[in-house]
């Protein structure tokens, strides 16, 4: 069987660097030069991303960033996930410079002073089977639409900044004794926990390298896994053994969408599905319909479209479900 072309590392790890802006420049040159594309980002609390290239010129990256002479070690023992794809997922190359690697807007979150108890994918299923464990997904509603653990609380959120609500209005440190929660990598869940022991929960567990660890690792008729994880780059979503799930984006509102979601009347191939179909969403559509007559011709030409970057995506993703939330809530008022 042939390799695939691309190795994909995700990585994150909390360290104090308040001369994060220094690693910017040395970063993007390092990538650039060995052919790596995505986006990390840095800041006084330490690095995040995604990027992908050949698998030399990620082992090369990964070698150079745990280094003992680059950047002091720093990174040394960062959470690193390896998976694979046919071609290359990401457009471009991208450093950038951000207050929180994880925004949660909570100082008191901080995963270098305290942080929740590790449970390795081996021991998850005996944890979250416990009647006196609360299983929390801490990812958004999109996220979780396409796949989840059995019994999980979906907090409903559009942003990770609103996890501090649903911890305020839905969780009792004096009911909720025992809560464990999961994210895709693992790096939110360090800041859900770290913000939760702030305020007050006696033991807050979280599955270690996430969700994407947990479907590497356990053999799928053991899984207490449901669906697929979606995943922030144009594979959209993985299933067991790291596999290319069947999600697609609407290319409109940029919602996930099953094969069943694709099966609806309101579902047009790159122009709308049943998200954004109301005429509310019309200018939204016409642009899509003109990107998808734009990536036809450039078929037709054999050239390549250039799509969105994972930031512009998130945040359009974010917005729509927002916006849809509130129509929802809308209309449930009106009736």
């Amino acid at each position: 069987m042939t390799e695939p072309a691309i190795t994909i590392v995700a990585l994150y790890k909390f360290v104090d660097q308040p001369d994060f802006a220094d690693l910017k420049a040395p970063l993007a040159e390092f990538c650039c030069t060995h052919g790596i594309r995505g986006t990390l980002l840095l800041a006084p609390e330490g690095i995040n991303g995604t990027v992908a290239g050949s698998a030399e010129a990620i082992g090369a990256l990964v070698a150079w960033l745990e280094d003992g002479n680059i950047f002091g070690g720093r990174f040394r023992g960062a959470e690193i996930k390896y998976s694979h794809a046919g071609s290359q997922p990401f457009h471009r190359m991208k450093v950038r410079l951000k207050t929180e690697i994880v925004t949660l807007k909570a100082p008191e979150a901080n995963p270098g002073k305290q942080v929740g108890t590790y449970v390795a994918p081996e021991d998850w299923n005996e944890l979250i089977a416990r009647e006196d464990v609360i299983v929390i997904d801490t990812r958004n509603d999109y996220e979780v639409a396409l796949g989840t653990f059995e019994n999980a609380k979906d907090p409903q959120t559009t942003s990770f900044t609103e996890f501090k609500d649903y911890v305020t209005s839905e969780l009792d440190p004096a009911r909720h004794k025992t809560v464990a929660m999961f994210c895709t990598g693992g790096i939110r869940c360090e800041k859900a926990s770290s913000y939760m022991l702030a305020q007050g929960f006696e033991e807050v567990f979280h599955l270690k390298g996430g969700i994407l660890n947990y479907l590497e690792k356990m053999p799928q008729e053991q899984s207490r896994w449901q669906g697929e994880c979606f995943v922030f780059d144009e594979r959209v979503s993985v299933g067991h053994g790291l596999r290319i799930g069947d999600a697609q984006l609407c290319r409109a509102c940029r919602q996930p969408l099953t094969p069943a979601d694709r099966e609806r009347a309101e579902f047009i191939e790159g122009v709308q599905c049943h998200h954004c179909a109301g005429e509310e969403n019309a200018a939204k559509r016409a642009a899509a319909a003109e990107r998808q007559r734009q990536m036809e011709l450039a078929a037709e030409r054999g050239e390549a479209h250039l799509g969105e970057d994972a930031k512009a995506i998130a945040e359009k993703r974010r917005l729509a479900s927002k916006a849809k939330r509130e129509a929802d809530r809308a209309k449930n008022t009106a009736s």
